[in-house]
């Protein structure tokens, strides 16, 4: 995932988390979910962003949340499937 697209997604959570009255500052491997800053409401708004700004298909019904828990993990799902 190129830088311009990290700062993207890093942008959106922030917004995110300040939605939800949170420090909007995070380290690329902070927890988001599990660490509660975020919550179900927020992984649905972040899945349908994956699916409509890269065209990820997060179908597959053996997909966690836990997997886009970080936003490392979020920029390695969006190498991943838009490779």
């Amino acid at each position: 995932m190129t830088s311009v697209n990290i700062e993207t997604m890093r942008n959106k959570i922030a917004e995110m988390l300040v939605a939800r009255d949170q420090d909007a500052n995070f380290e690329d491997d902070e927890s988001l979910f599990d660490s509660g800053r975020l919550d179900s409401i927020a992984a649905v708004n972040l899945l349908l962003e994956l699916e409509a700004d890269y065209g990820i298909d997060l179908s597959d019904p053996d997909f966690s949340v836990s997997e886009i828990d970080t936003l490392q993990q979020i920029s390695t799902l969006i190498s991943t499937q838009t490779a």
